[in-house]
């Protein structure tokens, strides 16, 4: 059986906006993007918002409901009290482009600032073997639907917008482990994930992982075992011992301990 809704939706652009009320019919069965459609074609013609797929997978109708990011076409409205107002706002860490449309250009610099797949080139095509886990490692990653949820939601660009240049967030983070952990990969990306692209600045609070649609374990999978990884590179002595030993130039010859001569007997 159908009801009225009320909705509190974000109108506005990069310049100014505000929250306007709206009351939509809603049917049984239906997500909050479908309420969305019918509120702009019935009363707010001019609504923007990004949807592609309705199915979960395009990530594109990302926005946040009732200050939590998710997805609209996998947010039910079963699960909210026909009594309550929803408030339907844009992702708040992106800057607006209008409605609930925000410019994720961010994420695409990011994304072109990894350093692509770097296999052995001296394994062919078809001669390459992986372990099944490693296989189901990668799997996993490969998962994401890039719905930016996770950058959204992690409150050291959330928060602080002074981050985003030294900090990749937890997609692209996730990015950096996924190559580091393949074994066909032969590039080492523990120095740009701490150095680069701000591993460090990442506190373990696993809220990218909460918001993921994917369930992706965000965290525990990729962010905590790149942070190991990149620990026992810098701490670990025997591992700090051989990463100087080999860094060593090859001209560089061993140093020789002269013995001094003795001296005569008089």
């Amino acid at each position: 059986m159908g009801y009225k809704a009320k909705f509190r939706v974000w109108r506005g652009d990069a310049g100014t906006g505000a929250l306007q009320d709206y009351e939509v019919e809603v049917n049984e069965g239906e997500v909050v993007l479908d309420v969305l459609h019918r509120l702009q074609a019935t009363q707010a013609n001019d609504l923007a918002l990004r949807w592609n797929c309705k199915a979960g997978k395009c990530g594109s109708c990302s926005m946040e409901i009732n200050g939590r990011p998710r997805l609209g076409c996998m947010t039910r409205m079963s699960v909210f009290s026909p009594s309550e107002t929803l408030t339907i706002t844009p992702m708040r860490t992106f800057p607006v482009i209008r409605d609930l449309v925000t410019d994720v250009s961010f994420n695409y610099e990011k994304a072109r600032q990894i350093p692509s797949f770097t296999p052995d080139a001296s394994v062919k095509p078809g001669e390459f073997r992986m372990m099944q886990q490693d296989v189901n490692r990668s799997q996993e990653f490969r998962k994401c639907i890039e719905c930016y949820l996770c950058q959204n939601t992690c409150h050291v660009i959330r928060d602080h917008a002074e981050n985003e240049a030294a900090f990749a967030g937890p997609r692209f983070l996730m990015r950096v482990a996924e190559l580091e952990m393949h074994p066909a990969d032969t590039a080492d990306r523990r120095d740009i994930a701490q150095e680069d692209f701000g591993l460090g600045y990442c506190n373990i609070t696993k809220c990218c992982t909460e918001v993921c649609p994917e369930h992706i374990k965000i965290t525990d999978n990729a962010l905590i075992p790149m942070k190991e990884r990149v620990a026992g590179r810098k701490y670990d002595p025997l591992v700090w011992l051989g990463s100087k030993i080999s860094r060593r130039p090859k001209s560089e010859g061993t140093p020789v301990a002269v013995r001094p001569a003795a001296k005569d007997a008089t």
